[in-house]
């Protein structure tokens, strides 16, 4: 028996919405997502290499854009307050030991105390990166712009020096297992993030034209040590490395030692120079690049 017009039609019909809805299950399927739109899909370890790439052309095509190919790096300890912040950290141990006398509020105070001590490198930060920029916003052709880890401390002081000063500042933030905050004082435009340290490391070295390492723990030495390597064995152009409050650097670590017991080459201790106050750290970077003051 053949089909009446109007059951073709009903049919014709049922199987133009089920080729639609086959169209839209499609569409919605990871599948059918646009390569570079896809995270299931560009988070696959064997992505990785394009990631690696990713993250190195973002700040890179940044920064070129902006002209910006010389830097200053500052690092030190993430963990250093600013004056302020201490002396209320101060105020409040104390008031704690007044009212409670135990080992835990001693300990805190003590704690305070040296916080309120080692805030001297939080405000050293900040006034050499406010010099540096000062500097380089008067020679515009000479410019060097500061660049940090874009966290706490030492970072944040660097950071907010070159605010202070009336100019523009990097910050390179991480993803960590504690979630890094970037600090208030990056330019918002140059505040980066990164998830692979190997190329964060090279946005600090890429551009930079001297390395000013505060007092710090394992990453200020790390990004120290492997600095002094890149330039002992030539992968990297030599440039001033400085390194802040010269009593702690000798005490910390035993550079003559290491020559001592042929570690290291006499030579190698020349790539490395110590400063006490801001202004003889910059002193130090403007003699070597004949910089007119």
């Amino acid at each position: 028996m053949t089909d009446n017009p109007h059951q073709l039609h009903e049919r014709h019909l049922t199987s133009a919405q089920q080729s639609m809805q086959a169209v839209e299950t499609s569409k919605q399927h990871s599948a059918y997502r646009l390569a570079f739109a896809d995270n299931d899909f560009l988070m696959q370890d064997e992505l990785r290499h394009v990631r690696l790439q990713l993250e190195y052309l973002k700040p890179q095509l940044v920064l070129e854009q902006h002209n910006i190919n010389a830097t200053i790096v500052v690092f030190g300890s993430a963990r250093f307050l600013s004056t302020e912040q201490a002396k209320t950290l101060l105020i409040k141990a104390k008031a704690a030991v007044t009212e409670t006398d135990s080992a835990e509020h001693r300990l805190a105070l003590k704690h305070a105390q040296k916080q309120l001590h080692n805030s001297k490198y939080y405000t050293a930060a900040q006034q050499f990166a406010a010099l540096v920029t000062r500097y380089s916003c008067c020679k515009p052709d000479n410019a060097m712009t500061i660049i940090s880890g874009g966290g706490p401390g030492v970072m944040e002081a660097a950071n907010r020096g070159a605010m202070d000063a009336g100019g523009s500042s990097i910050g390179l933030n991480i993803v960590l297992p504690k979630e890094q905050q970037p600090n208030p004082y990056i330019t918002p435009q140059f505040c980066f993030q990164f998830h692979y340290f190997a190329i964060r490391k090279m946005h600090f070295l890429q551009r930079a034209r001297a390395l000013v390492a505060f007092p710090g723990g394992f990453g200020t030495l790390d990004e120290l040590f492997e600095t002094l390597t890149l330039i002992q064995t030539k992968k990297a152009v030599q440039v001033p490395v400085i390194l802040y409050d010269k009593a702690f650097w000798q005490k910390l670590v035993n550079f003559d030692m290491l020559v001592e017991e042929g570690l290291i080459s006499a030579e190698d201790i020349a790539l490395i120079q110590y400063a006490d106050t801001p202004e003889q750290a910059w002193q130090l970077i403007a003699d070597f690049y004949q910089l007119s003051r």
